[in-house]
Formats: structure tokens, sequence, C-alpha cells
């Protein structure tokens, strides 16, 4: 193993190292990172393994790929940002940005092996459609969630009980998953094109001519959908099939062209997805085959996955380097029998499409039976007075890169969103102390984080946002400014964990304003949040609406979701009579939040930023622990990141 600082300017990954029996192991997000890393033949990140228990790299024997620039760490010498982080991560040159979470790193480690050899395609092609592969956060899309979070912890559940023969919920949806029709962009060439070889391949087999898998009839072979994704990735020993449909074909209806089968997990071609599972499920089968080989059997569809993965050219030279041998399991896929449908049970997808449903609900009429319902119940929207409505910033006299003006932004627009910072900037000048940690969630290109920076110097600020372009540029924007007291973290929220003192957010979309108060709580820290997008609110894995124990004692889901829906029409082109009721609905939903949040030890302000015309949605949530309780939630502390 190498332990060189020839090239000091690259990016330092850190990798998990965990304990079992005694033993180092590497959790499976640490195995796909080297999956990947091995696939890509990238050298571009210097790699550390942070080890929870003494031990070296020297143990793990064969799973770490030759050429790889390793070192040891111990969690206590990780650096304070990437430490406020869950592994897998990422911090760049700097020291000032850190990449956390498994999707994200995982692009990120595609995105510098494509900067450093422009002309590996194959590697560009793991992006899928549009660069899109699992960029959706896991909060939001149900498919990201499953392969970055749910399968690898259903993995790593059963490997802590492997003779437990059930099969995980996860695994099970990933099967049901994979017998679905693929449905894929522009895919009428590639069903003609399978039409064609199926007649093809009857024709021969009349002639006593066999091309299909044993056991498989021409209707069902993969063949085709296996020629085309091989095709994409340039493999001269399979070429494209480039004969003309006959004009028989080419009269097909769409509606009657066969479906394409899914060749690997998100339709025909190989994509990122592909290597995050690949490690999950060799390490599944290889214990199912020891201590419950019957069960392989009820996983038809990913067994030929299986199988399909190893035909990529990379793929067994990669997993050979990681020590994984993939021709364990030893399963003849044509012996395993496929299941019925109406056997499969209920996969996570479905089930979570089931709490969605909710969300087709019409709604009749306008809020006024709801709102009249709240307050036969006692419950009616409550505003504080603004405790600073003239504070400003010195707009005037600040540097340029503070001011929100870059790209094509109206004057108007400027005003407004100084106006809106101005709001958010008084309230947590108000609450913040020397030393504390101020994190700006979902923050975008950085107008508030880096304003409170400038403002507070004696405060660390931490930006997060999972979405690269937005925190580059926020980035760019500090370092013009010269700050030293800030950070940025792109991750989802889930990925962050650090300690701090305050939360802001302004405009958090939707359910993303109730993501950063259960943060904040979990924290014990105060609060400074404008929400937006009410009429996003919806059900999620983590939340139910209404929230608060009075609000569900009064409401029903759809009388809440009717809230939310007015509380959107708050527009300046609305009659005032509307934006009014808006207003109110608007204050009801944030007043049930703010009751969850008192239930935790806080006192919670609801008030209206100053001036109202600054945006239509003008709410903020003021959030403070209980006298008593500071001192416990470490408020008074020394700050969390210091740099």
């Amino acid at each position: 193993m190498k332990h060189t600082e020839e090239n000091p300017q690259r990016p330092s990954l850190f990798l998990e190292v965990c304990c079992q029996n005694g033993e180092p192991r590497l959790p499976l997000h640490t195995s796909i990172a080297l999956f990947l890393l091995s696939y890509c033949e990238c050298k571009s990140f210097k790699v550390f393994l942070v080890f929870s228990t003494p031990g070296g790299s020297q143990a793990l024997g064969g799973q770490l790929p030759a050429g790889l620039d390793v070192s040891d760490l111990r969690p206590e010498d990780v650096p304070q940002l990437v430490r406020s982080c869950r592994l897998p991560a990422v911090l760049d040159e700097t020291g000032m940005l850190c990449r956390a979470g498994l999707a994200v790193v995982l692009r990120h480690v595609i995105d510098k092996t494509t900067e450093a050899d422009p002309s590996r395609k194959d590697v560009l092609a793991l992006l899928g459609f549009k660069k899109t592969c699992l960029k959706a956060c896991a909060e939001v899309s149900k498919w990201t969630r499953l392969c970055e979070i749910g399968i690898p912890s259903a993995v790593e559940q059963h490997l802590k009980d492997p003779t437990n023969q059930q099969l995980p919920l996860a695994i099970l949806t990933l099967e049901r998953r994979r017998a679905e029709p693929v449905k894929v962009h522009n895919d009428d060439k590639i069903r003609r094109q399978k039409l064609q070889a199926q007649k093809r391949n009857k024709k021969n087999q009349g002639k006593g001519k066999r091309n299909t898998e044993p056991g498989r009839s021409p209707e069902v072979s993969d063949e085709h959908e296996l020629r085309t994704a091989l095709a994409k990735l340039s493999v001269d020993s399979v070429p494209t099939a480039t004969s003309r449909e006959n004009p028989e074909i080419r009269k097909v209806k769409t509606t009657d062209l066969p479906p394409l089968e899914h060749v690997f997990a998100e339709g025909l071609y190989f994509t990122l997805t592909d290597v995050v599972l690949l490690p999950c499920i060799y390490q599944y089968l290889c214990s199912l085959q020891a201590h419950a080989a019957s069960s392989l059997h009820q996983l038809p569809h990913l067994l030929r996955w299986y199988s399909r993965v190893q035909e990529v050219p990379g793929v067994l030279r990669a997993a050979k380097e990681c020590g994984m041998d993939l021709s364990i399991p030893r399963v003849l896929v044509s012996d395993v029998p496929a299941p019925a449908v109406e056997d499969a049970p209920t996969g996570l997808l479905e089930q979570e499409e089931g709490q969605d449903t909710t969300l087709q609900l019409r709604f009749v009429g306008g809020p006024r039976p709801t709102m009249t319902k709240l307050q036969e119940s006692g419950i009616e929207a409550e505003f504080t007075p603004h405790p600073c409505p003239d504070w400003t910033l010195p707009w005037d006299s600040l540097p340029g890169a503070i001011s929100p003006t870059e790209g094509n932004v109206s004057n108007i627009r400027v005003v407004r969103k100084r106006q809106q910072l101005n709001n958010l900037v008084a309230m947590v000048t108000e609450l913040a102390r020397p030393g504390h940690t101020i994190v700006d969630f979902c923050s975008g290109t950085g107008h508030l984080g880096i304003a409170l920076a400038h403002t507070l110097p004696d405060c660390q600020v931490i930006l997060i946002e999972n979405k690269e372009e937005s925190l580059v540029r926020a980035q760019s924007r500090s370092a013009e400014l010269g700050l030293k007291n800030i950070g940025f973290v792109q991750a989802n929220l889930d990925y962050f964990n650090g300690t701090f003192h305050i939360g802001v957010a302004l405009h958090a979309c939707g359910v993303a304003t109730d993501m950063v108060m259960e943060h904040c709580i979990q924290a014990r820290a105060a609060f400074v949040i404008s929400p937006c997008c009410y009429g996003f609110i919806q059900n999620a894995i983590k939340f139910t609406f209404p929230k608060s124990k009075r609000f569900k004692e009064t409401l029903t889901y759809k009388e809440h979701m009717i809230l939310c829906r007015f509380a959107d029409q708050t527009a300046v082109q609305l009659p005032p009579e509307k934006r009014l009721i808006g207003k109110q609905c608007m204050g009801l939903v944030d007043l049930d939040r703010s009751w969850v949040a008192q239930t935790h030890g806080y006192t919670v302000q609801v008030m209206t930023m100053e001036p109202e015309s600054c945006s239509p949605k003008n709410n903020m949530l003021v959030g403070r622990l209980k006298s008593g309780l500071q001192d416990d939630a470490g408020q008074q502390e020394a700050p969390a990141h210091n740099q």
C-alpha cells in the first residue's frame, strides 16, 4: 500500500472502516466507493481509511485496489468539517468544501475521472440519461432512497443474522422492479429492432438453429437488449445491429411492439446504480448460498442481472481488485423458475406510492370550512410583532460579492432579496454569541450564509446544499471576500450530523422546513426559518401532517392539505381578500409546526418579515430553547467547527 505525498493538492476521500468480531471490516458504503474507484481506475484522490478501533489497512488484505494512495486515520484526526458529516465524504483541495453521502461522493468520483481523462466515455455513461442517475436526493426520490440507503442497510442487517431466511423487503422490491418492462427515452427504434430479431429467431428455429439462451424462448430473450447496452459501451466484440427494419416492421403500431426487458438496474444501460448494487448483492447472494441456498430461487431477476453485470468490460477486473469473486454464488440462471407475480409481496416503492394516494384527493371548495373548524376549536393563526422592523445591513458599504446581484436579476428583485436577508440576519445577530456555529440549510448560492459570515466574524458558518453548481458559486463568492470563518457541505440534510448552535433557512421549500426544524431540535439549536412552497407539503417518510397533537385532533390530512394549498395563494397579483386568506393559512400551517417544537422545550414565534412586500412567503419562525435548557444544549459551549 502506498503512502505518498506526491500531490498534496488532490482532494481527500474519507472512508469508514468498522470492526466485527475484533477484526476490521469494510461497510458496504466503503466497498461501493472502492469498487467505483477501481472500475474508473481513478487516481485523483488521497484515500483515508477511518478506523473506529485500533487497526490498519494491512489487515484488509486484498479488499483495497492496488495503486490507490491510502492512509489510515483515527476519528479524532479527521478534519472537523468532515467529522460533521456521515462518511463517505470528500474534502476538496481548499479544505473548505466537503461532499458527503454515497451518491454525492460517487458522482464526484465520476466527475474527477472524466475531468482527468475525457476519453473515458464509459465512465461518463454511468451518469445515465441527462446525467441524472442518483442525482435526486433520497429525501424526495424513492428510487435513490432504495438504492443508496434501503438495499445497503438491508444487506448489512442481513449479514448480522445470516441464518434468517426471510428475504428483506428492500431486496424483494428490487426483484419486483427488475420484472417490470423497461421505460427508456425514445425506445421505439430499439423495440422495432427487437421485434425484427424475434421474427428472425423464429425463422432460424424453424430451420433447426438456436440463438437464445437454454430454457428461454425467443419471445422473452433479452439478448437484443444486452447487445444494445454493450454497444453503447463501445464493445468491439458485440457490434450494434445495423440492419434496417423491413417495411413490415415499420408498419407495426407502437402499442403492438414487444416490451424491453431489464438488462441492468435502471433498464438497458449500465449505470452508477449497478455500481452501487453489485457489492451489496454480491455479499447478499454469497451469504444466501452459505446459509439458505434454497432462497436463491426466489430471486430469478436479480440472478440474471448479476450474471449480466459480469459481462460489462472492466467489472470483473474491478471486482477482483476489491476481493470480490463474482463466480460465487454458482447458480445456473436457467434453472431458476420465475415466481408468480401475484405471489410477490408489495415492495417499498409500492408502499410509498400508496402513501401518496392522498395527493390525488380532489379539493372541493375553499379553505373557509377548515378555518372555521379550527376557530371552533380555539385555534387561530398567531403572529408576533417584529422586534426590529427597521434593522438593515449597510448594503451601500458592503463588498459587492455579498449583495444578491449575480445573474440577470432585476433591481426590484435585488431590493426584495436584501430585505429578506435583513430580516433573517437581524434575528440571528440577536441569538448568536462569539464562538457559535451557524448552519445555513438549503443555502443555494449562499446569499444568507455569506452575509452572516461577513457580519459575524467571531462565528463559524456552514452552508449546506445538495446542488453542486449552487455551492460552487457560493464558494467562489466567499473566496472573493476572503472569508475564513465559513465552510461548505454538499449533501442531503440527513448526511449532516454535526453540532451547531443556530440553524437558518431562507425559503426552505415544502417539507424542507420541517427537516431543518427537526435537525435543529435534535441538535438543541435555535432556529430562524422562512418557509416556502406550502403547496408542496405532503406526507413523507419522516413526517405526517398535521403534526401537532391539537391539529391532529381537529383536522384530517386532506383538510390540512387544503390549508397548504391556499397558503400558496399570496401572490401580489391576487385580490387583497385572497391574499389575506392565504396569509392566515400560512400562519395556521406554521402554528402547527411551532407547537411541535414547543413539545421539545422551545419557545417559537411566528412573525412577518418587514416589509411584508419583500416576499409573498413572508413568514419567519424563530425558535429558542426555554431558559434552563440552553446549558444542557451547549448553547454557550466552544464552537463546533474552528478553522
